[in-house]
């Protein structure tokens, strides 16, 4: 079936010395050194593997409140220009040499909280993709054990926290600027702790504290598990950098969810592709599977604990368990996100399963049809795509063509008519002439797209097209994203049309923050769906149900209605 879809335990260095008490810029720091994984190790990847640019992932917006001290920024969809801040000063570096592994996982961290400890407020701003939101939840629960509260603001928070992105320039030049404030209030206030975590501080690394020596810790993304012990080294006066490549240890953390109702699940870690754009590889690391039994035991909890959806997280997410070991008798994979899907799907309490992101290079047939005949999970696919030209999708080491593209649509939609295909896409790419970028236009009109993530082409240290000659100018990226952004909504707009009319199953999420009259959550395809509260019933009735909703307005992203039956 597959094949006709087309070919195509952590130990830290010793501490170098205590951090001068004078100016933050005297600081010794600390490199954190490797951490390995408890029961089995992954083999180094051989080969091309799998795992789309951090743009796959639909970016997290909007503030998820200040009552949880946790804020999500729409830095990856930004366009304006935006300028860092200067730092002057240099920290010094000293780098300990790493110590040898150790053989079991480390200890959850221990719940002060519970024993009355209050170590002051935190505040997290988070930048970026779903991969990072989760994580975000992550660290807030490691915080929170830890006897840390949610903070009112990022100005007046004991700890900040920026979780970054890189995948565009905007991105990462706005943390730069938040960065400015905190320096500010850093030298003021020297008992402010400063976090900057996330794939801005993986590439950056020590660079990050020359730039900006107020800064306390420095960690990548495979390293949010370990957020107590850096904080601990921290707290012993060092600047403490990790950014060492590891595996990542199976973490048993209390993450700080966003929502009561849907949850994201970490399934695997990292990227093997080398897409020629893209940064990802490089700032998250090689593909790391977390093992079959842990993915389901966490949603277990979660379903014990109220939640109804969930969605599988990953890079790349069809590139699950090819680091695990094992083949079926029938000489394929044992462990694949096909047969993930239906090891978790009789869990009890759970209504609704998600994932992303898909990447066409391995989206296969099986996986199309184990969506079909899995009644939990939902008719809807992010598949990137990235260019409707194959002279471009060869130049960006994208490993298929858009005639594959085509026939996973047309597999899914023969399954599941009324499917919702999202995805992402990239303008401008270094050397697209005017008659490919057509062609990009032409494919977005033929799929009809139920939404689709774009952005023009940003060069990121360390990629091969950022060195490539053939840069093309601001002013060609700012109109072929605004010819292609008008499409997009012109055809959201006529696939939202369908839903007029017709009784939807929305799983309600919560108020709609807007206009507290109304109920908000998604249908199985994704869209966003508003209907009013009924008289009488309070804030909490609806919460986490399946609730009919007669669709009476259709937008281009998002429909409103009202309850039936």
């Amino acid at each position: 079936m597959t094949a006709s879809l087309g070919a195509s335990a952590p130990t830290d260095s010793a501490a170098v010395g205590a951090r001068a008490a004078a100016t933050p810029a005297g600081a010794p720091v600390v490199a954190a050194g490797p951490a390995v994984a408890g029961a089995w190790a992954p083999p180094a990847a051989a080969g091309s593997a799998a795992a789309p640019e951090a743009a796959s992932s639909p970016p997290a917006s909007g503030a998820l409140g200040a009552a949880t001290g946790i804020k999500a920024d729409p830095a990856t969809a930004a366009t304006e220009p935006l300028t860092a801040a200067a730092f002057p000063g240099a920290a010094p570096v000293a780098t300990a040499p790493a110590a040898p592994p150790a053989p079991a996982p480390a200890p959850a961290p221990q719940a002060r909280a519970a024993e009355g400890t209050d170590r002051g407020s935190y505040w997290i701003t988070t930048f970026g993709c779903q991969m990072n939101k989760a994580d975000s939840e992550r660290m807030a629960g490691i915080l929170e054990a830890m006897g840390y509260r949610p903070g009112h603001d990022e100005h007046s928070a004991d700890l900040v926290l920026y979780n970054t992105c890189t995948i565009r320039d905007n991105a990462e030049q706005k943390v730069y600027s938040y960065l400015g404030r905190q320096a500010l209030r850093k030298r003021a206030n020297p008992g402010l702790t400063l976090v900057v975590a996330g794939c801005v501080a993986q590439q950056e690394g020590e660079a990050l504290l020359r730039r900006v020596p107020e800064l306390d810790l420095v960690m990548g993304p495979q390293h949010a598990n370990r957020l107590e012990t850096l904080l601990e080294q921290v707290a012993s006066g060092q600047q403490v950098v990790a950014t060492t490549e590891h595996h990542i240890l199976e973490d048993i953390t209390t993450a700080r969810r966003d929502s009561s109702v849907c949850a994201w699940v970490n399934v695997i870690y990292g990227c093997n592709e080398r897409c020629t754009y893209c940064v990802v590889p490089a700032v998250r690391g090689r593909e790391q599977s977390r093992l079959p039994g842990a993915i389901r035991l966490e949603i277990e909890g979660l379903a014990a604990r109220g939640f109804r959806e969930i969605t599988l997280l990953g890079q790349n997410i069809d590139a699950y368990g090819r680091d695990l070991p094992g083949i079926t008798p029938e000489g394929r994979r044992a462990h694949t996100l096909t047969d993930l899907l239906a090891f978790i799907h009789d869990v009890d309490g759970l209504e609704r399963i998600r994932f992303a992101t898909s990447h066409p290079r391995y989206f296969t047939e099986r996986l199309i049809d184990a969506c079909a005949d899995l009644p939990k999970v939902c008719e809807h696919f992010h598949i990137p795509f990235q260019s409707g030209d194959n002279e471009i999708l060869r130049a960006m080491g994208r490993g298929y063509t858009v005639e594959r593209y085509r026939r996973i649509i047309e597999r899914i939609r023969e399954r599941m008519p009324d499917a919702a295909i999202s995805a992402d896409v990239i303008v401008a790419f270094p050397g697209e002439s005017d008659a490919q970028f057509r062609r990009t236009l032409a494919l977005v009109e033929e799929i009809g797209f139920d939404q689709v993530n774009t952005a023009a082409y940003s060069p990121r240290p360390g990629t091969p097209a950022a060195t490539w000659p053939d840069q093309l100018e601001e002013a060609v990226k700012v109109e072929r994203l605004r010819e292609l952004n008008g499409l997009v909504e012109r055809k959201a707009r006529e696939r939202s049309a369908r839903y007029l009319g017709r009784i939807e199953e929305v799983l309600v999420e919560g108020i709609n923050p807007k206009d507290p009259s109304q109920w908000m959550g998604r249908t199985r395809t994704n869209r966003l769906t508003f209907f009013p509260i009924p008289a009488g019933e309070g804030s909490t009735p609806a919460l986490g149900r399946l609730v009919p909703v007669r669709i009476e307005q259709v937008r281009a992203f998002s429909l409103t209605g009202v309850a039936v039956g």
